[in-house]
């Protein structure tokens, strides 16, 4: 069995191309480097390192053998720090990137459970539609929507997204509760204009997909605008079920249409870089909003 503390002086001698080197960076005495690389060649039966008094390489078999030694450690190191995360606290400073309808219909009422769950966690949320670059931008998650999450990238799915519509109570007592996607002629129905084909409306009847046009007294390319003017009772909005979420909860909107409601390819992804140690700060948090978005 090789001796570990063994291959990692070994390793340092051949990083430091110095024994005394190797020494002063491990805190340890240069014959006890000496000794630990001696005992390492004995119990491999080869010369490693090739020893002048100017100079210092790789013997072939050393060159193998210290390939290998690298791994090795890496291993060691990548086990070390799985095992240490189930007893350390998560903490530090915690970047998301969330779309801005996610991060004002969902997400935001999440976070004051989470920040009280987790006080040593510091969490900085940025609302933004960009594609932002996780290593350039210094972000440890981003939460996306797509059907294809993109390569490079750890993708946890948080949730399917499905098409809602909805109306406060105040307007549907007024206006009354379409029943079939062809009654929203008779409703004001409040359009998202940034949407390809706005001023119509797409829902699923018996299997095929049917598109219903429609009109109302408020458009405007703000979800968060859209979702307020539901809230007040103007209209009917058809909203991502994460934008109105909060309020589907709460009362303030009530979800129509159900059985219409088309299937969605789409999911909502958090989305993060392959590290082989996820930091319990990142971890928790996507944990977390997993079991948000599993409950009903």
């Amino acid at each position: 069995m090789l001796d570990l503390d063994a291959c990692r002086t070994f390793a340092r001698v051949v990083e430091t191309h110095s024994f005394s080197e190797a020494a002063r960076s491990l805190g340890m005495s240069l014959p006890v480097v000496s000794k630990q690389v001696a005992r390492l060649e004995q119990q491999l039966g080869t010369r490693l390192l090739n020893r002048t008094t100017r100079h210092l390489s790789l013997s072939e078999a050393g060159a193998a053998f210290h390939a290998h030694c690298v791994q090795l450690l890496d291993i060691a190191q990548t086990a070390e720090a799985a095992v240490s995360q189930f007893h350390q606290t998560p903490r530090g400073h915690l970047r998301v990137s969330a779309p801005v309808a996610f991060a004002n219909g969902s997400l935001a009422p999440l976070l004051p459970t989470f920040l009280e769950r987790y006080p040593d966690v510091q969490l900085e949320l940025d609302a933004s539609d960009r594609q932002v670059d996780l290593a350039e931008d210094g972000f440890d998650l981003a939460i996306r929507l797509t059907a294809r999450p993109p390569d490079g990238l750890v993708a946890r799915p948080l949730h399917r997204i499905r098409r809602v519509a909805c109306a406060a109570d105040a307007y549907l007592q007024r206006r009354g509760t379409p029943q079939t996607p062809q009654d929203l002629a008779q409703h004001n129905c409040l359009i998202y204009s940034q949407s390809v084909g706005a001023g119509t409306w797409a829902f699923e009847q018996d299997g095929r997909v049917l598109v219903v046009p429609v009109r109302g007294s408020f458009r405007s390319n703000s979800t968060e605008a859209l979702r307020r003017a539901a809230c007040g009772g103007v209209g009917v909005a058809y909203m991502r079920d994460y934008a109105v979420r909060q309020n589907l909860l709460d009362g303030s909107l009530r979800e129509v249409l159900a059985a219409y409601a088309p299937p969605s390819r789409a999911e909502l992804f958090a989305l993060y870089l392959p590290n082989r140690y996820l930091p319990p700060k990142v971890r928790v948090f996507i944990d977390y909003l997993v079991g948000c978005f599993d409950q009903p």
